[in-house]
């Protein structure tokens, strides 16, 4: 499919509605993983890829508000993606095969269907290769797969923007140097990546659900079912999988009128996605039973999950196994954040008195506004209103998205002055 550019005619016209730039924005943001795997795939450069697809989406903005979305927006941004990739290459041309490299991009062969799946599988496994660190394996993927800045991949993962920068330099690098193949591993290889693979699709789905973003989210989920696939009897990929159905089937009830961000003791238990539920529940059993002696993170979590799900109000949470399920949780996964989220529980079954000198004794999370938030939640049970106004002052100060800075606004405008 060839793309119809009308170049500076266009651009003399008069501006195209705000609905049309919406929905052409829509549209790129969907597809731009799909072309950035695939065009990794066809080009075997991570950096070369990037090049190529971001020239591409500008394209289509500057094009598709005007024109209209083509029918096959995919194949649009291919075709522009790789055309742009044969000039890069042939920028290059004095270097052995580089123009029959070129050439090779220009096959009009129309891809299979299945080719996409494969494409963001064998992306996120190039990703996660063994000879990465984890943390620059995590790094790579989120900044590629999900399309997030450094700043906000930084964000993910508690860390100095500068130091992940540095990181994903790196792991970029060593790609190249050591000719990492782009494709999914064997069998036996699996287990080497999984722990990568699996906290990369975690932290993408985060960042769907946190930001109230579908795509990521469900993105991640479609992995995580992918992943299933190959390794069934994976207690880390039922667990995982399982997490993120129990998580994703609150996602109808998260926000109530104006996209006011509801927390769990606010939601309808009727809106929450039942089919959802009973397969992660399921997935749940099926994990716990193939882990009978070291816990897995994510069952543990997914075993939390499901405590929520199947509670038939919030007032009749099971919080004594909530609570258990966290310390378990620690054995495998001691993370500060585990710890706020365990304190959060105990705040619900010993009361917040108990939960605040928990909070106060976890370090490394001046920088978390979740921190500050839940300091100041449990001042505010407390009757402490001076200290958990400024909790929330120091939690609006830090990085959050609109929903989430009109939620924490709004509770600190409802204490006394």
């Amino acid at each position: 499919m060839t793309p119809t550019l009308r170049g500076d005619a266009a651009r003399d016209g008069p501006d195209p509605p705000a609905a049309a730039w919406t929905e052409a924005a829509r549209v790129v943001r969907e597809e731009h993983t799909r072309l950035l795997a695939t065009l990794i795939r066809v080009t075997g450069s991570v950096d070369l890829a990037e090049d190529a697809t971001q020239d591409a989406v500008v394209r289509a903005l500057e094009t598709w508000p005007r024109d209209g979305v083509p029918d096959n927006p995919r194949g649009w941004l291919l075709v522009v993606a790789r055309r742009r990739a044969v000039d890069l290459i042939r920028r290059e041309a004095n270097r052995a095969g580089k123009e029959a490299a070129a050439m090779s991009l220009l096959d009009p062969t129309p891809e299979p269907p299945e080719v996409v799946r494969d494409d963001l599988l064998r992306l996120v496994f190039t990703c996660c290769h063994p000879t990465l660190s984890l943390d620059a394996q995590v790094a790579l993927a989120l900044r590629t797969l999900a399309g997030l800045s450094t700043a906000q991949v930084a964000r993910a993962l508690l860390l100095p923007e500068p130091t992940l920068a540095k990181r994903l330099t790196r792991a970029k690098q060593k790609i190249a140097r050591a000719g990492i193949p782009y494709r999914v591993p064997e069998a036996a290889e699996l287990p080497g990546r999984l722990t990568g693979v699996a906290s990369t699709v975690y932290l993408i789905f985060n960042e769907g659900y946190a930001t109230g973003r579908p795509g990521p989210a469900d993105e991640a989920t479609r992995l995580a079912r992918l992943l299933a696939e190959l390794m069934p009897d994976e207690p880390t990929v039922l667990g995982l999988l399982a997490l993120l159905l129990l998580q994703g089937s609150r996602r109808a009830a998260r926000t109530g009128p104006g996209g006011r961000l509801l927390l769990l003791a606010e939601q309808d238990r009727s809106r929450w996605d039942r089919n959802a539920i009973v397969e992660g529940v399921e997935l749940v059993g099926r994990a716990l039973r193939r882990t009978p002696h070291r816990p897995d993170r994510y069952v543990v979590q997914a075993a939390i999950a499901a405590c929520h799900a199947l509670a038939p109000a919030y007032d009749r949470t099971p919080w004594d196994a909530v609570v258990s399920w966290y310390d378990v949780l620690l054995t495998v996964h001691d993370t500060p954040v585990v710890r706020l989220n365990r304190a959060a529980a105990v705040a619900e079954r010993d009361g917040p008195a108990m939960a605040l000198g928990l909070v106060d004794t976890i370090s490394g999370l001046a920088g978390y506004p979740w921190w500050h938030a839940t300091r100041a939640e449990l001042l505010r049970r407390l009757d402490r209103p001076a200290e958990a106004t400024a909790a929330y002052d120091r939690a609006l100060a830090l990085d959050l998205n609109e929903p989430q800075l009109a939620h924490l606004r709004r509770r600190r405008a409802e204490l006394p002055a």
